[in-house]
Formats: C-alpha cells, sequence, structure tokens
C-alpha cells in the first residue's frame, strides 16, 4: 500500500492535470514566473478560453493558484503538490524495484538448484 497525504481523487485530479502537455508546460511557465492568463494564452495557438479551461483543470488539482490582482488573474505554480506527486512516483517505483529484486531471487535460486542437479 502506498501512503500519499493526498487523498484517492486529488491523485486523481494532479495526474489528470499532469496528464495534457500543453497543463504541464504551464505548470513549468508559472513554476518559473506567475504570470497572468492573458500572458499564457499568448504562448499557446488556442483561444484564451481553452487556456482558461487548462488553467481550471491545473487550479482544482492544487498545481496551481490564481490570485487576482486588479482586472488581472494571476497564476503562480504550487510546488508543494509537484512534490507530493514524485514522493508517490518514488513509492510506486520502490514497489516495482522490490518485485524485481525478489524474481531475480527466485531465478537466481533456480538457477543454482540446476547447477546442483
Amino acid at each position: 500500500m502506498v501512503v500519499s497525504q493526498l487523498s484517492d481523487d486529488e491523485v486523481d485530479r494532479v495526474f489528470h492535470g499532469l496528464a495534457d502537455a500543453t497543463r504541464r508546460d504551464i505548470v513549468v511557465q508559472v513554476l518559473r514566473q506567475e504570470q497572468s492568463i492573458s500572458a499564457l494564452a499568448r504562448r499557446y495557438d488556442m483561444s484564451f478560453a481553452a487556456v482558461q479551461k487548462h488553467v481550471a483543470v491545473l487550479e482544482r488539482a492544487s498545481l496551481v493558484v490564481k490570485e487576482r490582482r486588479g482586472r488581472e488573474q494571476l497564476v503562480h505554480g504550487n510546488p508543494d503538490v509537484l512534490h507530493e506527486a514524485g514522493r508517490l512516483l518514488e513509492a510506486y517505483e520502490q514497489i516495482w524495484r522490490h518485485r524485481v529484486r525478489a524474481i531475480e531471487d527466485i531465478l537466481s535460486e533456480d538457477r543454482e538448484k540446476g547447477k546442483k542437479k
């Protein structure tokens, strides 16, 4: 069992948010420097509304935070959630590494038994 500070629903939202190349790029951009949605929209070959929708998916996943300043909506990244997602992936990696070692041990035992015959 993998333990995470995120609920199953939160994990689903995080990985859904990261499943799209444009959203991953948005996260990278706003981790480097907060930006308005208008500035983000100029970076992509899509409508302002489409970029807003991508940002909304990221916001629901807590990967970004929107903050209103005057007439602008500024977006900045939330590295804490990315770190938690990374920890979760590391936990899954450890499970698989353990399974690989167990298979290697079994194969090694089988080879040793084969040599003794």
